[in-house]
């Protein structure tokens, strides 16, 4: 598999990581708020922006850290990354939704979530490689003797 080819799974694989964690926020958020037969598409929406924050988070990641692995990186720095994905993601969306009145706001909610993200993301791919959290797919094999 080429470098781009792989590099285009990873930020897909991060946006659907990113879009998982930022619609379990958007239904806490709903439930806090309140059930509303108008707000359900809210979560939805909460997951959409997550994907896109995750696939800009990882393209960020690709330029400024290069060939690093996640190993290789602290959690600060990774968190820092994390918030200059979620402010330019910010930007973006900003500039698209035209909203760039509320690009203050947007920005530090963004960098802010894009952070927390970044940080949840390399835990758990250091719980990953160290082995606490079991690989699916994977079938043990057990050998037992007479």
């Amino acid at each position: 598999m080429s470098l781009w080819l792989q590099r285009m799974r990873g930020a897909v694989g991060m946006g659907l990581l990113w879009a998982a964690a930022w619609f379990g926020a958007g239904l806490a958020l709903l439930l806090v708020v309140g059930v509303d037969a108008a707000d359900v598409p809210f979560p939805l929406g909460f997951g959409m922006l997550g994907f896109f924050a995750g696939v800009c988070f990882s393209g960020v990641l690709v330029v400024a850290e290069g060939r690093r692995r996640f190993d290789q990186m602290s959690l600060p720095r990774f968190a820092g990354w994390g918030a200059v994905g979620g402010v330019l993601f910010s930007v973006v969306f900003a500039g698209l939704a035209g909203l760039a009145g509320a690009l203050p706001v947007l920005a530090t909610v963004f960098g802010l979530a894009g952070a927390g993200s970044a940080a949840g993301t390399l835990v758990v791919a250091r719980m990953a490689t160290d082995g606490a959290v079991p690989r699916t797919g994977t079938a043990r094999r057990v050998i037992s003797s007479p």
